[in-house]
């Protein structure tokens, strides 16, 4: 890879979703040393919780696997992302919709759902964890982890 890659994930609020995104791909980086080689960040498509650390949920779920989110701050989709960002990769339909409504056609390639990545799911959409009970957190997260895999396979294979 000679050129660096920018990678956004993005959901609703980047409280749940994205930031675990975020945090388990750069981990995936870093734990490569390919940290010269990415720029990834994560956004929401809604400015509920701008400027806010992630669901405390999805912290403690990132935490009981290694990955340290606490730092990340939830922010709002920017029109500078869809020419700046190699992948815009979303988590659902809903978000998905939103985007292609507020991408510039040039870039609307770049827009994917994230899962499409994933080897081990029929699911096209991670599930929002955010009202839900139980293990929603460890099925996002493990889900995240498949997606990240497959993705840096492809960005590694091009």
């Amino acid at each position: 890879m000679s050129k660096k890659t920018n990678i956004l994930f993005i959901c609703m609020g980047n409280i749940c979703r994205s930031p675990t995104a975020h945090g388990v791909f750069q981990q995936l980086v870093d734990d490569n040393n390919l940290t010269v080689n990415f720029l990834v960040d994560s956004a929401g498509t809604h400015a509920y919780h701008v400027g806010h650390q992630p669901d405390q949920r999805s912290i403690s779920t990132a935490l009981g696997h290694g990955v340290d989110i606490r730092n990340q701050k939830a922010r709002q989709v920017h029109e500078s992302d869809f020419e700046y960002f190699d992948y815009l990769l979303v988590m659902d339909e809903h978000n998905h919709s939103i985007i292609m409504e507020t991408c510039p056609v040039e870039f609307q390639s770049k827009v994917r759902y994230f899962l499409d990545f994933a080897s081990n799911t029929p699911l096209k959409e991670v599930p929002d964890p955010y009202y839900g009970e139980g293990d929603g957190f460890e099925r996002v997260f493990d889900l995240i982890v498949d997606a990240s895999n497959g993705l840096m396979d492809e960005v590694r294979g091009r």
